[in-house]
């Protein structure tokens, strides 16, 4: 489906890192998880990207994208948008979509590829699904973390949720994990990671990795969700 909305709000979530709030027109229906095209002008034309939806189906009134924003062509038409001005939505699509399908799940991710599991974390705690998360999320730096306050706030809500984090530069007084995610963190963090499904997200170098470490885990490849774009329209 395609739709016209109006950026009705811009958040900075981290130095480099903002969220684009649209209008949320009626029709427009989406599952925690699910990404949408996105359409914009600018100065080489018409131009379009697919983001993952980081706001919640509870989250009325709005549809939120969250992107880093790189210098490239399209990132810099997008940080350039004003509120009230217009751009073109297609989707939403996409099966990476939880709902409390599963008792026990965990989430593996890195950088803005946070932004799905955001989506669906809000949606559990809005909801009270009774599953299980543990989510492990990895950035360079204490002031990369995307939706930090969120997170915390959610654990506070939602006593389902844990989230830990792990850091590659991290403060002195950081008490947390320092590197990248690793067999070691899964194994400590989710000791019963055999019984969960697993949700990765995050740049394709994480991918890859996370994806091999799960592998020598024994995780099976029934229980590893993720999204891959390619092929969509």
């Amino acid at each position: 489906m395609v739709f016209e909305v109006k950026v009705i709000e811009i958040i900075e979530r981290t130095p480099d890192v903002k969220s684009f709030r649209f209008s949320k027109p009626s029709g427009l229906e989406y599952k925690p998880g699910q990404f949408v095209f996105i359409k914009l002008r600018a100065e080489e034309g018409f131009m379009t990207k697919h983001f993952t939806i980081s706001s919640s189906p509870t989250e009325q009134g709005f549809l939120e994208i969250t992107k880093k924003l790189t210098g490239h062509p399209y990132s810099n038409a997008l940080n350039s948008l004003k509120i009230g001005e217009k751009v073109t939505i297609v989707g939403p699509k996409g099966f990476f979509t939880f709902q409390g399908e599963y008792e026990k799940i965990a989430m593996l991710s890195g950088g803005v590829g946070i932004t799905p599991l955001r989506s669906i974390c809000r949606y559990c705690t809005d909801k009270a699904i009774k599953s299980d998360i543990v989510l492990l999320y990895g950035n360079r730096r204490q002031e990369d973390i995307v939706f930090r306050s969120e997170f915390d706030l959610m654990q506070e809500e939602n006593k389902r949720l844990r989230v830990i984090h792990c850091l590659e530069k991290p403060p002195e007084n950081w008490k947390g994990y320092v590197g990248f995610l690793t067999e070691e963190v899964i194994r400590k963090e989710i000791c019963d990671f055999l019984d969960r499904v697993f949700y990765i997200c995050g740049p394709p170098g994480m991918l890859r990795a996370m994806e091999n470490t799960l592998n020598t885990l024994s995780v099976s490849k029934e229980k590893i969700k993720k999204e891959i774009f390619v092929g969509y329209q």
